[in-house]
């Protein structure tokens, strides 16, 4: 059974916005230290210290999804063990 339209326009979707994030972050952080301060290219961007803060933000909470998501599996789990 193959995907419906709905799924592979989800997928695409998610591609497309995870390699416009990476080349984003990637000129950031790497290309961005090498130009000049008061070049144009230095609007777009947040300042360099943000290139540190926000993946470890995300990682934070990454990291508390996964672990809320693991708390209510193992819960409803042994609510259920104790019924029986």
């Amino acid at each position: 059974m193959g995907a419906t339209g709905v799924d592979q326009a989800v997928g695409t979707s998610l591609v497309v916005f995870s390699l416009v994030l990476f080349t984003y972050y990637t000129v950031w952080v790497i290309v961005l230290p090498f130009v000049d301060s008061d070049h144009l290219l230095h609007n777009y961007f947040l300042p360099r210290e943000y290139s540190v803060i926000l993946p470890g933000v995300a990682a934070v909470i990454l990291l508390l999804c996964i672990g809320g998501f693991a708390a209510v599996i193992l819960w409803k789990n042994s609510k259920t063990k104790k019924v029986i």
